[in-house]
């Protein structure tokens, strides 16, 4: 079979070496520069590849292309192949293909599913489970397959791998919750991003579980118009369910034959957000057949993961919070209502399509300050130039750090939460985290 592996990022690396162990004719094929360490692996896997354009020709003659999550579907070259129709395929659906008999807990979701994924990772270890924690999160689930077997693969999921699944079919599947991202990749057509979301359930069983937030609006709205047929397992602070989670004052309870309760105060994660999170992640535990008593030890000892809600420094009596991965307007609502004291909230980047009205109450409640930290900072300014006393600019993690620091009192907290994508002045989420946390220690 001629494989061709479109984008070579690790999503790509991962797939390609995948396709060469199961015997495919492989080709890499990227648009741009190949990293230095993605073209040391092709080369020592002895895998083909071109780098800065596409040879068109060999492309098309492929019988199969996996394309790359971050490649969106309107691009000359994924146009031409399917008019050629070509199977096109994400990493996870390969993936799934060559998994054998391991078992597969996929998440998706717009806001939480990095934290849940984690998680219930840290959950199915405990609890004893021979597990690797793969997809967006880390590792590509293909380059896991293809070189350290799991019997558990714990996968975080975009919208864009579900877009590009057939047969694909996670033994748990968890739906975090929906609500409006990555709009300008779905023509701006939010059912077409809910679509892409409950392919997660489509080709799911009468014998796999289906866990979804009950209190999501979107969720709910759409759930009935997907044949599902998975069991479903819901969670909710507003209603109890028996096969599902429910929180009720201040205590959890995670449903089925022995169930679980425990104190939402013996969470290490906190904020209602998280508690969301923490139901998810128990009752993908629950199902997995962990003992009770190993999901509450799990759930005490996790620790929170790098730029999402991380404390990074106390300074002078200003504690600092790296929230980058906060790539939406949700995420950062979701921050800035966990936030007890006065704050200094660093916003901007990549404008996605951006309804900052869903923050306004919020940030008239709790923010003192607003950095805005990208090329383009006018629709910040518009959505909160007459709420917010003080609005500033930066250019550079640096100079936001700095400005904050100077418009924060002692008490306060400066809350890098952009809301936005970091492409803008940054590589990604994680660069412009981790030159947040720089410009701190050198404060």
């Amino acid at each position: 079979m001629k494989t061709i592996i479109l984008g070579a990022g690790e999503s790509g690396v991962g797939a390609a070496i995948l396709s060469k162990k199961a015997g495919h004719e492989v080709f890499v094929s990227d648009g741009a520069k190949i990293a230095d360490g993605y073209l040391a692996e092709l080369a020592a896997h002895d895998i083909p590849f071109e780098q800065g354009g596409h040879d068109e020709q060999r492309v098309l003659e492929a019988d199969l292309v996996v394309k790359s999550p971050g490649i969106p579907q309107e691009v000359p070259m994924v146009r031409a192949i399917r008019a050629r129709e070509i199977e096109v395929i994400s990493d996870v659906e390969l993936a799934y293909r060559y998994k054998g008999d391991s078992k597969i807990i996929g998440i998706t979701g717009s806001n939480g599913k990095t934290t849940t994924t984690a998680l219930i990772w840290h959950i199915c270890r405990h609890g004893g489970l021979d597990c690797a924690l793969v997809g967006n999160i880390g590792k590509s689930i293909a380059r896991q397959v293809a070189l350290d077997p799991k019997a558990v693969y714990v996968t975080e999921i975009s919208s864009f791998q579900l877009d590009d699944i057939r047969t694909f079919r996670p033994d748990v599947a968890v739906l975090t919750n929906i609500t409006e991202d990555h709009l300008d990749r779905y023509g701006h057509v939010f059912e077409r991003y809910v679509q892409a979301k409950f392919n997660i359930v489509k080709n799911q069983t009468a014998s796999d579980h289906f866990i979804y937030c009950a209190d999501d609006p979107v969720t709910m709205n759409y759930i009935n118009k997907f044949n599902i047929h998975s069991i479903k397992r819901p969670f909710s602070m507003k209603r109890e369910f028996p096969k599902g989670a429910f929180i009720s004052n201040d205590q959890m309870t995670v449903g089925g034959q022995d169930p679980i309760t425990m104190g939402v105060l013996d969470f290490t994660l906190r904020g209602r957000h998280n508690q969301y999170n923490t139901m998810a992640a128990c009752l993908a535990a629950s199902v997995m057949d962990i003992r009770k008593e190993k999901i509450r030890e799990a759930v005490t000892t996790f620790e929170s993961l790098e730029h999402r809600m991380e404390k990074v420094a106390s300074v002078r009596g200003v504690e600092f919070i790296n929230d980058s991965k906060a790539t939406n307007v949700n995420s950062t609502w979701f921050a800035l209502e966990s936030m007890t004291r006065p704050v200094v909230l660093i916003l901007g980047g990549v404008d996605k399509g951006n309804d900052y009205s869903l923050i306004t109450e919020l940030v008239k409640e709790k923010v003192r300050a607003i950095v805005c930290m990208g090329r383009d900072n006018s629709k910040l300014h518009k959505a909160f130039g007459e709420i917010v006393p003080r609005i500033t600019d930066a250019d550079s993690a640096a100079s936001a750090v700095h400005q904050a620091f100077s418009l924060a009192e002692k008490g306060d907290i400066v809350l890098l939460s952009p809301a936005c994508a970091s492409f803008d002045l940054f590589r990604n989420y994680e660069d412009r985290g981790h030159q947040f946390k720089d410009a701190v220690k050198a404060l």
